[in-house]
């Protein structure tokens, strides 16, 4: 009987070991709610400040607009690093490494052909399909980024996608949308992170 617990234990350590080295594991569940909050607070901004009420991102405050966005996505990676670089020391864990680097690769890709698109969709004053695009784009990042890490990645990557399909139909609520997705999500899912993974 002993032995038979020692081959699973043994069993139990290697697949641990495995999977510490096929994926990466120090996502912390801080970064999503940070993002999560940075993302609400510049759409408090945008309706308060920016006049961004409708679907219709205002002419006169569009580059606003836009460095806002800019400035919470760069504020949202600050976190993410942070927050995963911290996490990987209290684990004893590389944070760069062949998993992270295909990790970002996998992601970049969706995330730069969403950029460009969005960039050209600006240029043909059709900003009515940012919002929808860039969480439809997110959501394929976080889809695609998925198998390098852990499910619920996937699974916030569906809930994008189905907010973004969302805010395409009905369009005129596009500031809404964007703080589901982008901000209300990212909160649920950090929590759900904390607790399953960090406490």
């Amino acid at each position: 009987m002993k032995e038979e617990k020692d081959y699973i234990q043994k069993l139990a350590e290697i697949r641990s070991m495995m999977e510490q080295s096929s994926k990466f594991l120090s996502l912390s569940g801080w970064a999503g709610i940070m993002a999560g909050i940075y993302a609400l607070v510049g759409a408090c901004i945008a309706y308060n400040f920016l006049g961004f009420k409708t679907g219709e991102i205002p002419e006169e405050s569009s580059s606003s607009i836009y460095l806002l966005a800019i400035v919470i996505l760069g504020f949202a990676l600050i976190s993410a690093i942070f927050f995963s670089r911290r996490r990987a020391i209290k684990n004893k864990q590389p944070l760069w490494n062949f998993t992270t680097r295909r990790l970002i690769i996998d992601m970049a890709i969706p995330v730069a052909t969403g950029a460009m698109l969005i960039l050209i969709l600006i240029s043909m004053d059709l900003e009515r399909l940012i919002v929808p695009l860039s969480l439809i784009f997110y959501g394929l990042a976080l889809y695609n980024a998925s198998k390098f890490t852990l499910n619920e990645v996937k699974i916030l990557g569906i809930v994008q996608l189905v907010i973004g399909l969302l805010s395409l139909y009905f369009s005129e609520y596009s500031l809404l949308w964007w703080s589901l997705g982008f901000g209300l999500a990212h909160i649920v899912y950090g929590i759900y992170m904390h607790y399953k993974y960090e406490r």
